[in-house]
């Protein structure tokens, strides 16, 4: 299997393969509009700007499987990401990152690379997973998403390279995607 098997749906309704991105560098997110961390959209988006010319994309997938945090549907979600974020890169229909219902692009992208290790040093991170680990226990097993704007980074041949918590630096992130380009 490769990134490039799975299909994934619009907030239309349509079904479009993720075929259609080959060649060019990922960033798949799974978001949430009423997040803490919602405002990443803003930092996507501008790191979509700066690197769209050289072949990179970000694409969105809500879900409202962490405190209930996009309750609303595709369609809407994907409208206040362009009023409120001035979004362009594409956000698609609600998904699930875990669980039984969990979308096969996200299986297949969680189990290539590893999980790194709680950075209890970081308080923010240290509080978010001392909430998960109250809340929602299991998604701290194996590959699970903890929690929303997890990230991965798909270079130009479809291989999944690394994987980005929420809490992670955003110029640890963009150093990612400009090795790369």
């Amino acid at each position: 299997m490769s990134i490039y098997n799975y299909l994934v749906q619009k907030p239309n309704g349509d079904i479009l393969s993720m075929e259609t991105y080959r060649g060019k560098a990922l960033l798949i997110v799974n978001t949430a509009s009423q997040c803490r961390f919602t405002y990443q959209y803003e930092d996507l988006q501008k790191m979509y700007n700066k690197y769209k010319e050289q072949g990179f994309i970000v694409l969105a997938f809500p879900t409202n499987q962490f405190g209930e945090q996009n309750p609303e549907d595709g369609q809407t979600t994907a409208k206040a990401c362009q009023i409120n974020f001035g979004v362009q890169f594409p956000v698609f229909d609600l998904i699930d990152v875990n669980g039984k219902q969990t979308h096969p692009l996200f299986n297949y992208v969680k189990h290539e690379v590893d999980v790194r290790e709680i950075n209890k040093n970081n308080m923010q991170e240290a509080m978010l997973m001392s909430h998960i680990q109250e809340v929602y226990p299991d998604y701290l097993i194996g590959r699970n998403i903890r929690w929303n704007f997890t990230k991965f980074l798909v270079d130009k041949a479809g291989k999944v390279v690394a994987r980005f918590e929420p809490t992670d630096a955003l110029l640890d992130l963009e150093k990612a995607v400009e090795s790369i380009l």
